[in-house]
């Protein structure tokens, strides 16, 4: 990863990073970058029978804050609105579902200084 890289690019790197982290915890990937009019979805994965829709921020350096500060109330309410039209247009009904998020802090060379996943981090109740 380039020190200047885009965040374009730093997001591709990061979600890439992230679908790596998920595979190793159980995470079966069942597609990236789910997009639909409400917006999109960076992972929608499955675990122990669940279906997860992942948000991944990355952040290069520290001149943004920390990856969780950028999971916003916005973002967190466009995640659900857009995981649960990702179930009505599969005809997903009545199945477990819920979002993780992805934190990945890189160095200035693209190194992972800190990659966590938070386990149903966004709640309904979080709107």
């Amino acid at each position: 990863m380039a020190e200047k890289a885009s965040s374009t690019e730093v997001g591709k790197y990061g979600e890439d990073l992230a679908v790596q982290a998920l595979c190793a915890h159980g995470y079966e990937i069942v597609e990236q970058n789910w997009r639909c009019q409400i917006g999109e979805i960076d992972v929608v994965a499955r675990q122990d029978g669940e279906w997860v829709f992942v948000e991944v921020k990355t952040r290069q350096g520290t001149g943004h804050g920390t990856p969780e500060e950028g999971v916003t109330d916005v973002k967190r309410s466009r995640v659900l609105r857009v995981g649960l039209a990702y179930l009505a247009e599969h005809e997903l009904e009545d199945v477990a579902w819920r979002v993780d998020v992805v934190a990945i802090e890189l160095g200035k060379t693209g190194k992972v200084r800190r990659l966590a996943i938070y386990r149903d981090a966004v709640w309904a109740q979080d709107e």
